[in-house]
């Protein structure tokens, strides 16, 4: 089951040239302990994108792939689990796990994104920082840049949106971390993801293929249906409202797809809900067009009150 994304549109300046940078340090890859098989040459690892909310890291993930492979909103903590995406070519295949935008937790479920992005850090080939080209690096950047290595690459993203002068900063700024490497690109339009792909791909070790060629999302059905739920959640609700959504498959017998939609408070149900059903019937509609033609869903709304500062209800919903 796959999701279509909207076209790529050109747009933005021209990258500027990073010869200007501080010399990049020279790195190599894990080994996994696999050096004493014999993979006739094909190179495989698994590169992480970490950084804080809102930088774009679910967008460069779905451009990478090709296809999305992660919901995407511009609410911060849209991604709450790992989420992997797959980037094969004849020669290499690598495994791209997106995270949660490290930040400072508020609630019990803050604490568990946070404890589920950084316990990736040490199981990857390369961990990408992503920034945004638009903000101003700041605490937020320097803490989760403190956790990497010095093999680590400094991915500065938006750059369609930003000025030639603000990359040029951003890159300037970055260097900093004293990083291996560093790359502008434009998640939105795919301007130098090509480049960073190539950049990876030579970094992965000899390996195994982990996913068959066809494969570029590894996430069961019924977790991805529930994800498209949320994401259509995100964009139509406000405030507080987005952090108190949860959503989860309690029946799939297809065609039939029922998805439960929790909330924290009562005023929260009658938002979602809408006036006459008609948030839940927008939101229905518009999963139903990234489905299988065929497919019957079934939208619950239920209050679960406090759910995200209740431990044993973040373990129960999967985060």
């Amino acid at each position: 089951m796959s999701a279509d994304l909207p076209d790529e549109q050109d747009g933005g300046d021209d990258f500027p040239d990073l010869d200007d940078l501080p010399a990049d340090a020279q790195v190599g890859g894990e080994d996994f302990g696999l050096d004493d098989m014999d993979f006739e040459g094909f190179r495989s690892g698994f590169v992480t994108l970490v950084g804080r909310p809102n930088v774009g890291k679910s967008t460069l993930l779905n451009a990478i792939c090709g296809e999305k492979v992660a919901i995407t909103s511009d609410k911060p903590q849209t991604t709450r689990t790992q989420v992997r995406g797959v980037y094969t070519t004849p020669e290499a295949q690598i495994v791209f796990v997106d995270t949660p935008g490290i930040h400072r937790p508020r609630t019990a479920l803050g604490e568990r994104l946070n404890t589920t992005a950084s316990s990736v850090l040490t199981d990857v080939d390369v961990a990408c920082l992503v920034v945004d080209a638009t903000a101003p690096i700041g605490p937020g950047d320097r803490f989760v840049a403190a956790k990497l290595g010095p093999d680590a690459v400094v991915v500065v993203n938006k750059c369609d949106i930003a000025k030639q002068s603000e990359i040029i900063d951003q890159l300037a700024k970055a260097s900093g971390f004293e990083f291996a490497e560093y790359f502008p690109v434009s998640a939105r339009t795919g301007k130098g993801v090509p480049e960073l792909l190539e950049y990876l791909l030579g970094r992965m070790p000899e390996g195994p293929k982990y996913y068959p060629d066809e494969q570029v999302k590894d996430m069961p059905d019924p977790q991805w249906v529930a994800e498209l739920v949320r994401e259509q959640l995100l964009r139509v609700t406000k405030e507080e409202v987005p952090h108190s959504i949860a959503t989860r498959v309690t029946e799939w017998e297809w065609p039939r797809i029922r998805v439960e939609i929790l909330v924290e408070r009562d005023s929260q149900k009658g938002i979602v809900i809408g006036k006459k059903g008609a948030v839940l019937k927008k939101v229905g509609t518009a999963v139903r067009h990234q489905l299988p033609q065929g497919a019957f869903l079934e939208l619950q709304v239920r209050v679960e009150k406090d759910w995200q500062r209740r431990p044993d209800a973040i373990e129960r919903l999967g985060y």
